[in-house]
């Protein structure tokens, strides 16, 4: 696949990563491990996720990569590395919206219809992005995470409410963002 061969694995769309998929050129393990350094490497100057889940991120990859290996794909999304934005309900971490108000107690056992029609279509989600307080500003910081960067000038915010998702697209730190 010639687009592989000129495009670093995190600039990848969620298009290009289903047709490696498919063709076995890449696998939703290897793609997944990938990004989780990159997000390592690159988050701390962006400030784009407030939850990370590497454990879980690397099950879903696993499963995903069984289900093609199988030629059995979940669904339109199998394998591609998906970030949360933290206004919207994800099974098992925290919704906070930014704020120091919100509490992290939980039990947070639900998700919301978009983040279950992710999971159904096998999407990997990776963790929870950034927003500005209830995610109501233009501007990319909140109190509980702090500033979020834009990955192309670090001295800019990456704008909001979905500060932490459109710098974590931009930077190649997952292919989908809610």
């Amino acid at each position: 696949m010639g687009v592989l061969h000129m495009t670093a694995i995190h600039e990848l769309s969620a298009t290009a990563l289903l047709r490696a998929y498919a063709e076995k050129s890449l696998s939703p393990v290897e793609v997944t491990q990938h990004v989780l350094e990159r997000i390592a490497k690159v988050d701390p100057k962006l400030n784009a996720f407030c939850v990370v889940d590497p454990d879980a991120a690397l099950r879903d990859a696993r499963a995903s990569e069984t289900r093609w290996m199988a030629g059995a794909p979940a669904g339109l999304v199998d394998g591609v590395p998906t970030t949360i934005k933290d206004v919207v309900l994800t099974k098992g971490w925290p919704t906070l919206k930014g704020s120091r108000l919100s509490s992290a107690a939980g039990p947070w056992d639900e998700d919301s219809p978009a983040t279950a029609r992710l999971r159904e279509h096998g999407a990997v989600l990776l963790g929870k992005t950034t927003t500005p307080e209830f995610g109501w500003k233009a501007i990319g910081d909140s109190p509980l995470t702090g500033i979020t960067r834009n990955p192309w000038s670090l001295d800019h915010t990456s704008g909001g409410s979905s500060a932490g998702a459109a710098a974590g697209l931009a930077a190649g730190l997952g292919a989908l963002a809610v």
